[in-house]
């Protein structure tokens, strides 16, 4: 009984214990157009991203390649909030389908491993969308 109670007290002070981010999907923003702001997050094990379509047309999607070993991939509807509890350690990259070639991406980092920071970094992408992952991994060195 004493057990029960002290792993429920564990799970009730680690829920606590997560935040919340918003990221906005938006037409324009202050990096250019079709654009996630920010592009750029860094997160804890459980905390949750809540991507809010501001703009219609948007969704957000894991990048292929471009999450930790163990997630599994994921993908908002169109003109849909859509909200990721991330809980595995390192970078998760986010697209936006229909404007992905457009480079409408961002990057969450989970923690402070890089355990797939050589694979995130090794994932082909359009020209635009790799210029704007560049950035985020530039953006997220400098939170550590």
């Amino acid at each position: 009984m004493l057990r029960a109670a002290t792993a429920l007290m564990i799970l009730a002070s680690s829920a606590t214990h997560a935040a919340e981010h918003t990221i906005k999907m938006m037409n324009k923003g202050e990096s250019g157009s079709m654009v996630f702001e920010p592009s750029a997050i860094a997160a804890a094990p459980g905390d949750t991203i809540r991507f809010i379509p501001t703009d219609k047309g948007h969704n957000a999607e894991g990048i292929k390649g471009l999450l930790p070993e163990g997630v599994k991939p994921f993908r908002g509807k169109v003109n849909e909030e859509y909200v990721l509890t991330v809980t595995q350690p390192g970078f998760y990259g986010v697209k936006c389908s229909p404007h992905f070639s457009m480079g409408m991406v961002a990057l969450i980092r989970v923690g402070e491993g890089s355990a797939n920071l050589d694979a995130a970094k090794a994932v082909k992408l359009p020209k635009k969308a790799a210029e704007r992952i560049t950035a985020a991994f530039e953006t997220l060195a400098g939170t550590r």
